[in-house]
């Protein structure tokens, strides 16, 4: 499985406002408080939003804030709000381009076979374990 920059991006974002608590924080400060680009952030928050991970307030003392207890938020549910569900299929473990030979390679079964382990350990872990 391979995760992108914006997906490590989207993980330390709901990890801000998962430590936030019930708080609402604006672009700006998860943006400076992660060292994430703010452009950057604004669209990653969008899908987070899109997938009801988070919700967004608008105004003078609009931001953002978790949808979900963080206890109910997978690091899996980031990683396919951002990459999306086939984030990982075919995916080739050595290079990270899509995997033209998984018909005919030997190895690719063990890559899923070690790919489902992965998300399986990736869902049980939340957020609420990481604050």
């Amino acid at each position: 499985m391979y995760i992108t920059r914006e997906t490590d991006y989207g993980i330390r974002c709901v990890l801000y406002l998962a430590r936030k608590a019930q708080g609402i924080a604006p672009v700006n400060e998860i943006a400076k408080a992660m060292h994430i680009p703010k452009s950057f952030l604004a669209k990653i928050l969008q899908r987070l939003v899109k997938a009801g991970i988070v919700i967004s307030g608008r105004g003078i003392s609009g931001g953002f804030s978790l949808a979900k207890k963080p206890k109910n938020i997978s690091i899996l549910d980031v990683i396919k709000a951002i990459q999306g569900n086939a984030a990982a299929i075919n995916m080739c473990a050595i290079d990270k381009r899509m995997c033209r030979l998984s018909n005919t390679c030997s190895v690719h079964p063990i890559w899923v076979e070690l790919r489902g382990l992965i998300e399986k350990r990736l869902q049980k872990e939340n957020f609420a374990k990481l604050i």
